[in-house]
């Protein structure tokens, strides 16, 4: 059977208490944070050896040159490490990872992308995730892994030599690297799209509910 949109629901009927928890709105915040200092220094260090027929304009990078553009990708790093090994440690622990991102299926995914479209798809209860966000939830945290540890080939080469043979070699590491950047933006770029069509998910994420 075909997963169906989620129904509308009023603001009275919506049941109280927090949307989300306090713990979660933080690390949300920092992660944000950590996301765009990574890559605005990432396309200062980019600039410093492109691999493609163009560099980002410097009015948008981070770091003023390639030693201060590392220190701040650095930052960005281990506060996005640790940030987000505690938000997935979290959400383990407390089982949301799996009462918010499953199940999902090809069908409900493409159910859900097709109600997207036609503007029938219910944003009523914030609690709800459908399968659509689901699916983009659960692709920006394996992105970020991917970010993580091409971004360890990068920096320790000879450390993780291991990593970076499965990796296809240091340059081609820079790559991946790079992909799974634009990648992220991308999801960025869509998660503020859906912010702007429904600002009350931005309140929640200040306020809680």
């Amino acid at each position: 059977m075909m997963a169906s949109p989620a129904p509308h629901i009023s603001p009275a009927a919506r049941p109280p208490g927090a949307i989300h928890p306090g713990w979660l709105r933080i690390m949300h915040w920092l992660n944000a944070l950590a996301v765009v200092l990574m890559v605005m220094s990432g396309w200062r260090i980019y600039n410093a050896a492109p691999f493609f027929d163009f560099a980002f304009p410097n009015n948008i990078t981070l770091g003023g040159w390639l030693g201060g553009a590392l220190q701040w990708h650095f930052a960005g790093m281990w506060l996005l490490f640790f940030n987000g090994l505690l938000y997935l440690t979290l959400n383990l622990a407390t089982g949301r990872l799996r009462r918010k991102f499953f199940p999902v299926s090809p069908r409900g995914v493409a159910t859900d992308l097709n109600a997207a479209l036609h503007g029938k798809l219910s944003h009523g209860d914030l609690r709800h995730y459908n399968q659509v966000q689901k699916l983009a939830y659960l692709f920006v945290m394996v992105d970020i892994a991917v970010l993580v540890l091409s971004g360890l080939v990068l920096w320790k080469s000879v450390q993780f030599s291991m990593l970076r043979d499965l990796m296809g070699g240091y340059e081609f590491a820079r790559r991946i690297h790079f992909v799974a950047m634009a990648l992220l933006v991308a999801f960025v770029a869509v998660h503020l799209v859906m912010v702007a069509l429904v600002p009350r998910s931005l309140i929640a994420m200040i306020r809680g509910k």
